[in-house]
């Protein structure tokens, strides 16, 4: 990433499209991004190329470039024509557009939690969920919900492993350290970088 200083106010690069967009503190939007209808969470970025629709995404995400998140999809199995001039038909000089396919786009948002990294190239599909914490492996195309803490791989992407154990994931859930305010993560920074001091400080029994 470019040596910047990012801050309560969102940091959006040149060549970027904003369209009924809400970013969050500390969130950084790199180039030739275009991002419609989204809610991206406090220190959520996106690394460039990004193409997102109808989604929100929690807080600290860390999204590669060239990652689509809901793409629309064309009628392969409904029409004869898969063929744009069918529903975007302005374009074409043919008419309104039809909303009714549109429409359909729209009541499948995603949704993607916590601290989710997803790798570059990665498309996540209409309605897709993935929990907090979870990995999305280059390359993936997501068809179904994401377990929290799971990483996920291929097309389509399947579970290869967990990151921690079922008590951790717990205690680390029952945290929240996401939503902790500025001060208490400055504070704390060392203990991010030492998982043992982490858990003994800040996640009480899962029991």
């Amino acid at each position: 990433m470019p040596e910047i200083t990012l801050g309560p106010e969102p940091y959006v690069e040149e060549d970027v499209v904003l369209n009924d967009t809400v970013l969050g503190a500390y969130t950084y939007v790199q180039a030739h991004s275009i991002l419609n209808k989204v809610t991206m969470g406090d220190f959520s970025y996106c690394s460039g190329y990004n193409q997102m629709d109808y989604a929100t995404i929690g807080k600290f995400c860390s999204i590669a470039s060239f990652v689509r998140i809901n793409p629309g999809n064309h009628p392969a199995f409904t029409r004869v024509a898969q063929h744009h001039f069918s529903y975007r038909s302005s374009h074409y000089g043919m008419g309104p557009d039809d909303e009714d396919f549109f429409a359909w786009r729209r009541s499948k948002p995603v949704t993607i939690g916590n601290d989710v990294w997803i790798g570059h190239n990665a498309s996540i599909m209409p309605g897709v969920t993935i929990g907090n914490g979870a990995v999305i492996g280059t390359g993936s195309v997501v068809t179904k919900d994401v377990e929290p803490y799971s990483v996920v791989v291929g097309v389509p992407a399947k579970k290869i492993r967990m990151r921690f154990s079922p008590d951790l994931v717990k205690r680390i859930e029952r945290a929240a350290w996401w939503d902790w305010d500025y001060e208490v993560l400055k504070e704390r920074l060392p203990d991010f970088r030492n998982m043992d001091a982490f858990i003994e400080k800040y996640l009480v029994s899962a029991e």
